[in-house]
């Protein structure tokens, strides 16, 4: 039996969600720990890979279950039981065989979470505090980025890659209570390409985002802090 894991994890204290062969400090490292003490021998795919101190509301695993293993909510509850407090199964279910987190995924959606004045101790792993923050500029800029574009200068360097040009279905900002809100909405994301853009939207003005776009710059650009980053939702 094939099982859909959807998870919520707080990235804070690992070093990415992708498993690593030298540490098991990893979101998905961790999981399958787990499930191999339940007899559990399957490889987990995740729908994609989160960098270290990002979180997710809705990352999306698939794992193949033996036998012996038939009551999936059973399952769903011992995981949460054995599971670090940092990481919680929301959601489990039988999927067909051929389902894939990663290549069957349609809909990517992120989110950022910034917050205007001085950081603070209880927030800090989980927003990004700016001191100048220009909140009707992003809301305006953070339009250019929807469509079909090759992001080229919105990638980490050293990604394998076929094609960089990815299609941004949504990208909107708005305000509430106190916080700023980024949503990004795409078929597909480039290695801390969210991140690039978030970093642009903080310290470039339109023309030189534009610039970046059509990869005709030059200005380096610096990605916003991990925390800030949550993977919200993946749709199939």
């Amino acid at each position: 039996m094939r099982v859909k894991i959807t998870l919520a994890y707080n990235g804070t204290h690992y070093l990415g969600s992708q498993i690593q062969t030298q540490t098991s400090n990893t979101i998905m490292g961790q999981f399958q720990k787990i499930i191999t003490q339940l007899g559990i021998n399957s490889n987990i795919i995740a729908s994609g890979r989160t960098d270290k101190a990002v979180h997710a509301l809705g990352q999306v695993c698939h794992f193949d279950l033996p036998s012996f293993w038939q009551d999936i909510q059973k399952l769903k509850r011992v995981l949460n039981d054995m599971l670090p407090s940092s990481i919680h199964v929301k959601h489990i279910s039988e999927v067909p065989d051929d389902f894939h987190a990663r290549y069957s995924a349609k809909v990517r959606t992120y989110r950022y979470l910034i917050k205007k004045g001085e950081s603070n101790p209880f927030e800090a792993d989980y927003i990004t505090f700016v001191k100048d923050l220009d909140i009707l500029t992003i809301e305006k800029n953070i339009k250019l980025f929807v469509g079909e574009h090759d992001f080229a200068s919105f990638m980490k360097t050293g990604s394998d890659i076929n094609s960089s040009v990815r299609e941004v279905y949504k990208a909107f900002a708005y305000e509430y209570k106190g916080y700023v809100v980024l949503n990004f909405k795409a078929n597909g994301f480039l290695r801390s390409q969210i991140r690039l853009m978030v970093g642009a939207l903080l310290t470039l003005n339109a023309a030189d985002i534009q610039d970046k776009l059509n990869n005709n710059s030059k200005k380096s650009l610096k990605p916003a802090p991990a925390n800030g980053l949550y993977l919200s939702k993946i749709t199939y």
